[in-house]
């Protein structure tokens, strides 16, 4: 969802918005279930139990960053350009960085648009958002995976006690954790989520004669909540891709690749494609929940591997330390 930038006729506009139940919300509710269920449905056997069982908490909990929005000025405007990224038509944020090379920072990213005399609150910042909600899920995995090794080991009552309490309070984490994900990797997959032209093309160069009309909220809701269903998303899934590299790269060519459907979707737009029961829109629009869907089980998985060898805590500490006989309790409860 994108309160602030959706283009709509002044404040008014957005307020109504907001008080429209569904209205408007990134993928809309339907969109943002099917990734968050479909992803963990897909996981495979070798990952928690505990995350193979969590489809339904999944798919609610893809939408609370939309559900979160209202709760005050201060909140929502620090928030909400977090949920997208202006790439122009050259896939460079606001005419600033391109997303082929985006800064290895949000700081150093505001200084580069403002460079061009941007920043990220109008820009937005999306990539950052998929790396640092990645960056949390991948640590709160390497805790559980020391409390398990440390479950392992023979203790008192009261050590126990306290390394299975915290046990369940981490597994809670990361259910927030992948929520917070789903989110952001499912709007990700929506091109007008990675795009200038995030509402109507817009008062720029329209040799197209794209429509200028909002589009927004009735393709990503109204459309996907009528057309799109969890069986054609399901069909639709690509196989896991470890793409061997690191998560900023990856996210980079996972938001440049949605961007190269901005001007496919707008042209279907124009050809009437997005009327109810026209295969061409609902295919598209299919495809492009079923790649949110796809990526976020991937990352998930890249995630639970990256949580090997991570080391959590103070002093820091790994499963592999643990298993090999270091005493975790320490590091986890704080020495202090």
């Amino acid at each position: 969802m994108r309160l602030s930038r959706l283009g709509w006729a002044g404040a008014a506009g957005a307020v109504a918005a907001l008080a429209m139940a569904g209205a408007a919300l990134a993928w809309g509710h339907t969109g943002h279930r099917d990734i968050g269920y479909l992803a963990i449905e897909s996981l495979p056997a070798d990952l928690p139990v505990f995350l193979r069982a969590s489809a339904d908490d999944i798919a609610e909990l893809a939408r609370e960053l939309d559900r979160s929005k209202g709760a005050g000025a201060v909140h929502d405007k620090d928030r909400d350009p977090g949920h997208y990224i202006d790439l122009d038509d050259n896939a460079r944020s606001d005419g600033g960085p391109s997303i082929d090379s985006l800064p290895p920072t949000r700081e150093a990213y505001e200084a580069a648009l403002g460079a061009v005399g941007s920043n990220s609150w109008h820009a937005g910042y999306l990539p950052y958002s998929i790396i640092s909600s990645w960056q949390q899920l991948k640590t709160d995995l390497a805790y559980w995976r020391v409390l398990n090794e440390a479950l392992k080991i023979p203790s008192t009552p009261d050590r126990r006690a306290w390394l299975e309490a915290d046990l369940r309070r981490r597994q809670a984490l990361i259910l927030s954790d992948i929520g917070a994900l789903a989110h952001y990797v499912g709007d990700g997959s929506q091109p007008l989520h990675v795009s200038l032209h995030y509402n109507g093309w817009g008062d720029f160069p329209n040799p197209n004669n794209y429509t200028r009309a909002a589009i927004h909220g009735p393709f990503e809701g109204e459309f996907v909540a009528r057309n799109v269903t969890l069986e054609a998303v399901r069909a639709a899934m690509s196989p896991y891709r470890d793409c061997g590299c690191p998560i900023e790269q990856r996210t980079a060519q996972y938001l440049r690749t949605s961007w190269t459907f901005v001007e496919p979707l707008y042209q279907l737009w124009g050809q009437g494609a997005f009327n109810n029961g026209d295969p061409r829109g609902r295919d598209f629009a299919v495809a492009r929940v079923a790649a949110g869907a796809s990526e976020l089980r991937d990352l998930i998985i890249e995630a639970w591997k990256a949580s090997e060898t991570q080391k959590v805590g103070w002093p820091a500490i790994n499963a592999q330390d643990v298993a090999g006989g270091r005493d975790a309790i320490p590091s986890l409860r704080g020495a202090d």
